[in-house]
């Protein structure tokens, strides 16, 4: 039986960079729909959703930024955002709402072709290790936090903690390797399979959400200077965990 093609959906107000993109991405097998702006974009894939949305920043009516935020409140998609402008802060406000990589103009159609395809990669080996039910598979725990990796969810004392596909595998990553200290090096290759200085500053900015998004646990995930990451627990949710161990004792 045929696979069946992965769904693109483009938004550039910039006719000659939307269709280069779409032809290159059609020959690189990929069914791919254009759209002349973020709002038109948005409206079809509430009616109609597809597999990866790449979005440009500065486009007429609601910027890139503003369509990725409404998309990451009704969809996971994986999102790529577009900018000609290299700044950080534009870096940092996309990564912050939710996409999951970064492209600044003018880049290589091959690169984004990269991007897209490695994106796809981890999509399928979580799949595959869903429906195999190979390692890594089940339930992890720490502290105050569950993880399911069958289902793809997190919760903290038993409510939902909502995160991205990135913030997901960052976790288990970690969760994997309590009070361990990871490089950020370990972190890009486990995860993003490289580890150039754009892809640091997306695992940097993943980091970011994380740590906000788990707030309200007992874990938190420590960025050290020189060194890399590490997930710990509060001294309070040792002590619970330390109780809760005497109880089962008992």
């Amino acid at each position: 039986m045929a696979t069946q093609k992965r769904r693109i959906y483009v938004a550039d107000d910039e006719t000659n960079i939307r269709q280069a993109i779409q032809t290159f991405l059609e020959n690189g097998g990929y069914l791919v729909s254009g759209f002349d702006n973020g709002d038109l974009l948005f409206d079809h894939f509430t009616q109609d959703p597809c597999d990866l949305v790449v979005l440009d920043v500065m486009m007429p009516g609601s910027n890139g930024f503003k369509i990725c935020k409404a998309l990451r409140e009704i969809s996971v998609v994986p999102i790529i955002m577009l900018t000609a402008r290299d700044s950080d802060l534009d870096y940092a406000t996309g990564l912050s709402i939710g996409a999951d990589d970064y492209l600044t103009k003018p880049f290589s159609p091959m690169a984004l072709l990269m991007k897209i395809k490695a994106i796809f990669r981890r999509m399928e080996l979580d799949r595959q290790t869903v429906v195999t039910g190979l390692p890594p598979k089940g339930r992890l725990a720490y502290g105050d936090l569950a993880v399911d990796k069958d289902n793809r969810t997190v919760s903290c004392r038993e409510a939902d903690v909502s995160v991205s596909s990135n913030e997901f595998n960052l976790l288990c990553f970690l969760m994997e390797r309590p009070d361990q200290v990871v490089s950020r090096e370990e972190v890009l290759k486990a995860l993003w399979g490289m580890d150039t200085g754009v892809e640091m500053r997306t695992a940097e900015e993943t980091v970011k959400r994380l740590r906000k998004k788990l707030a309200v646990s007992s874990v938190s995930v420590e960025a050290l200077w020189g060194s890399g990451f590490r997930l710990s627990m509060s001294a309070w949710g040792k002590a619970t965990a330390r109780g809760q161990d005497s109880e089962r004792d008992d």
